[in-house]
């Protein structure tokens, strides 16, 4: 047997064995192109929505199943199909950072045409479900996508500090989707739980650029530490964690436990963020930053969830 058939015999055996290791790279791929868990974190509060409102409209959970399953399949179709589109549109500046060089959108194991059609698709199977539910769940719905594919990652992303606040915009709206989708969002519950989720967007994304701060700058991403240094950033996350202050006293509807939880994690993340003034390592600092707002909301999120179940009152 000549050197080159052995080669070509090895590299037949080599496409052929690995199998389950192809199914789960190609798994591990799709996680990553639909950022799994930044949908994870964007469908909670779409369940929370939808569960506040058959509670306050005493509405029939298991009545409403049809509609539940339509909001929460759709609306997470519609946010993972912007997810994909962002990777899409990101890739070059994805490439740069090394953090997100093991998308598939980089790496070239999903090719940038097939993830734009997968991202389209996706947003479009989500619009045609949440269709099956109301005109304002869906109305929401595209204030997100709109906002997050278009105003955030195609246009202030690269050139405004400011992304981060309208970046932010899409996330707030998922109370809303999940609300509107059983009933009309004029109740303050869904609204002051939006709040939340706007204002908290802020120092949560402000503590991750301050951790990938060399990775942005060589991006030329328009991040605030890049832009404006990170000791202004520090005292605008002051300032953001501050106004969180006063929310939950407009959530006295979900119980005097629900308030004073929140309130004590909301002193809690303004005394570790006025820490950030004094500390040394701005990296660690940022870390701990960032690991209690990811805790903070869900925290939330869920006492929000355990406060009206039937046994709660």
């Amino acid at each position: 047997m000549s050197k080159q058939m052995m080669t070509s015999s090895t590299m037949n055996q080599a496409e052929w064995v690995p199998d389950k290791d192809s199914e789960t790279s190609l798994a591990a791929d799709l996680k990553s192109l639909f950022k799994i868990t930044v949908l994870v974190a964007n469908v909670v509060p779409v369940f929370a929505g939808f569960w506040l409102a058959a509670y306050f409209t005493e509405a029939s959970f298991a009545a409403n199943i049809d509609i539940f399953l339509l909001v929460m399949i759709g609306s997470t179709l519609v946010m993972g199909g912007a997810l994909v589109i962002n990777n899409w549109y990101d890739a070059d500046i994805d490439l740069i950072m090394s953090r997100t060089q093991s998308r598939p959108t980089v790496t070239g194991n999903i090719p940038p045409r097939t993830a734009l059609r997968i991202g389209v698709a996706t947003s479009i199977a989500g619009f045609i479900l949440l269709m099956f539910t109301t005109a304002e769940a869906v109305q929401f719905a595209f204030i997100g996508w709109f906002v997050y594919v278009v105003l955030y990652t195609m246009w202030s992303k690269r050139k405004y500090t400011l992304n981060t606040v309208i970046g932010s915009i899409s996330g707030a709206v998922t109370p809303l989707i999940g609300w509107a989708a059983l009933a009309p969002v004029s109740h303050f519950a869904p609204i002051a739980l939006a709040l939340i989720i706007f204002i908290w967007q802020m120092p949560h994304t402000f503590a991750i650029a301050i951790r990938k701060y060399d990775e942005y700058k060589a991006a030329d991403v328009k991040m605030l530490p890049v832009v404006h240094g990170i000791e202004i950033t520090k005292r605008q996350m002051i300032i953001y964690t501050a106004c969180l202050l006063p929310l939950p006293f407009y959530l006295f509807s979900l119980g005097t436990a629900f308030v004073v939880i929140t309130s004590v994690l909301n002193v809690a993340y303004i005394v570790l963020a006025i820490s950030g003034l004094f500390a040394k390592d701005n990296v660690k600092w940022a870390r701990n930053m960032f690991l209690v707002s990811v805790n903070y909301l869900l925290i939330i999120f869920v006492m929000a969830i355990v406060a009206t179940l039937p046994w709660s009152g």
